[in-house]
């Protein structure tokens, strides 16, 4: 078996909201500033915080997930990585316990030391039983610092380093400054491209790493290479198939990985913007991925061209798919949470209007003829339409109704968000016409 060794940090913390991604880009811009290849992957399907971590790193962040990815193949994109990197960075997903998987249990698959980042506001010397706690309740699991982040006073870090145990080492703190903080919105962070300061804001947090005990490289973690991590395809599956993917800030949350499955089953791949451009480039299928198209009503409803040239595309008996976001820009007509409405493009029958509250979140299997997609779900909108739903999926946790698919003509349309490498054919069917539950 194949191994590569690399210096390796696995960022988790307490709980959601303590800083992991502001220390992970600004730790992986610290290190890319001193020359070094740094690789950063994201625990978890999330797709907005990957795009600050790339904006930090320089290179392309893909998702680690033991549920939609499997173990082996989660293990063959790190391995990957290191016949290249001079550090690897994984940032995890919610607390370190949090979830089923979690991301101790990714970190203790690797081998992978984890940097606890905690936020201390209002905390001193408990940091140091909270710091046992993280380190002591899973056997075999390495939690080897702390960073303390907020720290208000030099008498402050004094009083958190004094609870911290001697086998845990105190890796440094930051601040407490407001203009460390990312933006949110309602699906998490705001995503790289339209935060206009991002890079100030972590070239200081970036610095003020360089000053903590950071700037040495971790110990270098062995990662083993894979057989067989990848589901068997031939190449072949899409070879000739030109499919035109949605990329902009309307329509941005495409996995990296989705993207190589479709490029290594022979598709050709161009994209377009149906915020800016007036037509599709000349394809045989088209993606719309997810996004925040309520948040550019506007520009989607005049942009008449692009809305006409989807229907045409259709309408020649062409194939679609398109995943949450892009499933509300098919419909008649979207609703933002401030009740300001716009025309989309009306390929499918319906409206759908945004609310305060989660509408959906969670993973999900739908099973397909040509095998079973691993999914996720994350949305604040509901859907009303009088399409019967041809699928639902089926929730991972429980046994109530998923979420709906719906097909017509060759359009599939979910809420959904696949993981294309779970069922490569499966996914591939999708862009051909014989998609098929």
């Amino acid at each position: 078996m194949s191994r590569r060794s690399c210096p390796a940090w696995f960022i988790s913390a307490p709980a959601s909201n303590h800083g992991k991604t502001t220390v992970t880009a600004a730790l992986a811009l610290w290190h890319r500033r001193q020359g070094r290849h740094v690789r950063v992957f994201k625990c978890g399907p999330d797709f907005i915080d990957p795009t600050i971590l790339e904006r930090a790193s320089g290179h392309p962040v893909y998702q680690l997930d033991l549920w939609l990815a499997g173990a082996d193949a989660c293990r063959q994109l790190v391995y990957d990585a290191a016949q290249e990197a001079d550090l690897i960075l994984i940032e995890g997903v919610m607390g370190l316990f949090d979830g089923t998987p979690c991301s101790a249990d990714l970190a203790q698959l690797l081998g992978v030391p984890v940097l606890a980042v905690v936020d201390v506001a209002g905390m001193a010397q408990t940091l140091g039983a909270l710091a046992c706690g993280l380190a002591n309740y899973r056997p075999g699991l390495r939690v080897a610092g702390v960073l303390a982040n907020g720290v208000a006073s030099a008498r402050h870090e004094e009083m958190l380093q004094q609870g911290l145990p001697a086998a845990i080492a105190w890796l440094g703190s930051l601040p407490r400054r407001q203009q460390f903080s990312l933006p949110e919105r309602h699906l998490g962070l705001v995503p790289a491209a339209e935060v206009a300061d991002l890079d100030t804001r972590l070239v200081a947090v970036a610095d003020l790493l360089g000053a903590t005990a950071l700037v040495d490289l971790p110990p270098p973690c062995d990662f083993d290479r894979v057989t067989g991590a990848s589901p068997a395809v031939t190449g072949t599956e899409l070879r000739g198939v030109r499919i035109a993917v949605a990329r902009d800030a309307a329509f941005s949350f495409a996995y990296p990985a989705n993207l190589d499955v479709l490029r290594g089953m022979g598709a050709q791949l161009s994209f377009f913007s149906p915020l800016h451009d007036a037509a599709l480039p000349v394809t045989d299928s088209v993606y719309l991925p997810g996004g925040y198209p309520e948040l550019h009503l506007p520009a989607l409803q005049e942009n008449h061209a692009m809305r006409q040239s989807l229907r045409d595309h259709v309408a020649a008996g062409k194939t679609l798919y398109a995943e949450c976001g892009g499933l509300l820009y098919l419909l008649d007509e979207l609703t933002d949470k401030h009740g300001q409405s716009g025309r989309m493009t009306g390929i499918l029958p319906g409206r759908a209007s945004m609310s305060p509250r989660l509408q959906g979140l969670g993973y999900q299997a739908l099973t397909w003829r040509d095998g079973v997609l691993r999914c996720h779900t994350f949305h604040h909108s509901l859907t009303v339409t009088p399409l019967p739903p041809v699928a639902h999926g089926e929730r991972l946790f429980n046994t109530s109704e998923g979420e709906r698919v719906w097909q017509q003509d060759g359009v599939t349309a979910t809420y959904l968000h696949a993981y294309f490498g779970s069922a490569p054919l499966a996914a591939a069917a999708l862009f051909t016409g014989s998609s098929r539950p």
